[in-house]
């Protein structure tokens, strides 16, 4: 993260000019004030009871607790204002903030039509630094809750309510920014904007933030959203659920410039029509995110999110599930516990650890080969290796073999590298099929392919070594030629006769794929996975809550793969 330098404070703040809409709302000194007595009042030993109200908020309590936050903050008057939500203190030190160091001023907020217990807003106001001042509009966000202690209606505090781009955590400061623009370019020389590719944005703010000082621009001065300082190491919860977390060092963001700096230019391994298809590929599902990588080099030809707010495609920590067992598979073969073309158990069901696995449907291949088990994507075909297995043993091959899990990507924007963590018990047999404690993204999973396809890992970047001297990570070893040569197959005869064959349907000769589907507690539909390659080009995409893999993440990357090889 560039440093940046202080931004003096203002003194001078113009008087806050109220709505039309708020002032009508407010209207008797006891708004928002509620004492609640059961009956009117209680007695016991002659002593009147309070009652804490309990209960859905009524219409009129969110109205109310929304009016007393929104015309206080639009007053400046900020003690008050906090005191309107659920965290006096974080609500202060923000709203504080916003005037002192954001220079925000001449604040108009207008609520809009409430909706249960949320009221939008719309924010206009005026940004003025030194003699520089801009007009800034936006939209957000707030909702009523109980006050634990008193049941009193108030403003559920989190920082994106002040601005929908602030985590908690977050500040907003307005002054010369440290770093200067960035002009990224496409690997032709076009230029890459967040308007032509809009899941560019994230990824442009992380250029920006590595390489602004680096590439020959200037600063302007700006109003940014600086995020808060990392303070722990997480990329999901406990059930596997994808979350925003510190360590994913999510870059500081430009909101409103009020002189423009100088850019430099930097050009990226990003190919303009790659990225325009998955752009459009993403667009049609809900929470679907893509990555495509050139397998002999490691270059991004490709990454797009059908959300925008958060790069789960480089950034995201989610179970993989099946895809994973590309990875398992290359284990099992290494350690003669499995061999394409020879019989291998695959049953209904198979226990480990206490736990009792089954398959999708609980379906059974009698008599089959481990080739026809990894097609079908059978689970207990890897659950019954779990006893010959050490702890560590699938640990040591992601890192060793796919460069996986040890946080050491260098790839031009923050990343998650994947993890596979050493497990035991129950949680170590999951693990293999890409549940348990296992956590990748579409990245890491399309190094998974592109690691298949070439022989060897090639770390995935977007940006060239060579522009600043940075060393990629590396494998430690490669795997050998027979267990290549049986895992290219086992890809190879899934997209044409498995699980992945409809959506590579006349991709083949030179093709593989793995399909995926992750169990997430309480979401009705697994997320669905998909891994695959063609000639040069390898991705992997998820689409989550979206149900099986080959239906829902395999068309995406399939229509990618086709425009290249």
């Amino acid at each position: 993260m560039g440093k940046r330098r202080r931004v003096a404070e203002r003194r001078k703040t113009r008087p806050a000019v109220i709505g039309g809409v708020i002032a009508v709302a407010v209207g008797g000194a006891g708004l928002g004030a509620y004492a609640l007595f059961g009956g009117g009042a209680g007695a016991e030993d002659g002593k009147a009871v309070a009652t804490v109200p309990t209960g859905p908020l009524t219409a009129a309590e969110v109205r109310s607790a929304a009016t007393e936050f929104l015309t206080a903050w639009q007053a400046g008057k900020v003690t008050r204002a906090a005191a309107a939500t659920d965290d006096a203190a974080a609500a202060r030190t923000l709203l504080t903030g916003y005037v002192k160091d954001a220079h925000i001023e001449d604040v108009t907020l207008t609520p809009g039509k409430r909706s249960g217990a949320k009221v939008p807003f719309s924010v206009r106001a005026t940004v003025a630094y030194e003699k520089l001042s801009k007009p800034l509009a936006y939209d957000s966000e707030l909702t009523v809750v109980r006050r634990a202690e008193d049941g009193e209606p108030v403003v559920r505090w989190h920082s994106s309510v002040v601005h929908p781009d602030l985590a908690d955590g977050d500040r907003l400061v307005t002054g010369e920014a440290g770093t200067p623009p960035v002009k990224a370019l496409d690997r032709d020389g076009g230029e890459l904007t967040a308007k032509k590719y809009p899941s560019l944005g994230t990824v442009l703010d992380g250029l920006r933030e590595k390489y602004g000082d680096k590439a020959g621009g200037t600063a302007g001065v700006e109003l940014r959203v600086i995020r808060a300082d990392p303070a722990g190491k997480s990329g999901s919860d406990d059930k596997g659920n994808s979350t925003r977390s510190d360590a994913e060092d999510v870059p500081d963001k430009t909101l409103l410039e009020l002189s423009e700096g100088t850019p430099g230019e930097l050009r990226t391994t990003l190919s303009p029509d790659l990225q325009a298809a998955a752009e459009e590929q993403v667009a049609k599902k809900d929470q679907a995110s893509v990555v495509v990588v050139r397998p002999s080099t490691g270059e991004i030809l490709a990454v797009a999110n059908s959300s925008h707010g958060f790069n789960v495609a480089f950034q995201g920590s989610l179970a993989p599930g099946s895809t994973m067992k590309v990875v398992t598979s290359s284990l099992l073969i290494e350690k003669g516990l499995a061999s394409a073309e020879k019989k291998h158990p695959c049953p209904k069901y198979s226990s480990y650890g206490g736990w009792k696995f089954q398959n999708d449907d609980k379906f059974e291949i009698k008599g089959g080969t481990f080739k026809a088990s990894f097609a079908r994507s059978c689970n207990t075909a890897f659950i019954s290796q779990a006893k010959k297995l050490d702890d560590d043993d699938l640990t040591e091959q992601a890192q060793q073999v796919f460069g996986l899990g040890m946080d050491n990507w260098s790839v031009g924007v923050p990343t998650f590298d994947g993890s596979v963590p050493v497990q035991s018990d129950a949680p170590k047999a999951a693990s293999l099929i890409g549940q348990g404690g296992v956590r990748m993204n579409p990245l890491n999973m399309a190094s998974v392919a592109a690691t298949v396809k070439a022989g060897a890992f090639h770390q995935p970047y977007l940006v060239a070594p060579s522009v600043d001297g940075r060393t990629l990570a590396t494998a430690s070893r490669t795997m050998s030629s027979g267990t290549l040569a049986q895992l290219r197959e086992l890809m190879r005869y899934t997209a044409q006769a498995g699980t992945a064959a409809e959506a590579m349907s006349g991709l083949g000769p030179d093709y593989g794929a793995k399909t995926g589907s992750a169990e997430v507690d309480n979401q009705k539909k697994p997320n669905g996975w998909f891994t695959a390659w063609r000639g040069d080009l390898a991705a992997a995409g998820v689409v989550q809550k979206g149900g099986h893999g080959g239906e829902t993440a395999g068309p995406i990357v399939a229509a990618l793969l086709r425009m290249g090889g």
